[in-house]
């Protein structure tokens, strides 16, 4: 009536719990609430306004490539998110954040580079930059003799 703001709102339709562990990549569409365990890639599926809420009691290890991220856990491995990530003061991520939008609380911790790219296609290209360089022979390393 005063003014129509637009906001997120994506219902929570997939609960992991705190005594769940998944083994494996979790592709999913709409909203994904996790407190428990995850070892593998976390993808929202394309084209969708999927988003992630992982809690205090939630881990991560491995990619996390979701729209929307609220992460007051702790992520192992470089999250992607062409909208936006909201680090709460818990949240802790060892690697890479790629964001278009990042909020921040005191007391979060990122273990990495903050990449800003507001172009969701350059979010893709980092991933197929990616894909290429485990194509060809596994991770690049340098050591220092």
């Amino acid at each position: 009536m005063w003014g129509k703001t637009k906001t997120k709102s994506t219902k929570i339709e997939t609960l992991i719990g705190t005594a769940m562990e998944i083994q494996g990549d979790l592709i999913f569409s709409g909203g994904l609430h996790v407190d428990g365990k995850i070892v593998g890639n976390v993808i929202a599926e394309e084209d969708s306004h999927s988003m992630l809420v992982l809690s205090d009691q939630g881990q991560i290890e491995g990619e996390v490539r979701v729209p929307y991220v609220v992460l007051n856990g702790q992520v192992t491995g470089d999250v992607y998110a062409s909208e936006r990530v909201e680090l709460s003061r818990h949240g802790q991520v060892k690697g890479n954040v790629y964001y278009n939008l990042l909020e921040m609380a005191m007391g979060a911790e990122v273990n990495g580079n903050l990449v800003h790219c507001k172009d969701e296609k350059k979010l893709l290209e980092f991933q197929s930059d990616k894909d290429e360089e485990s194509v060809e022979g596994g991770e690049r390393s340098s050591s220092v003799s």
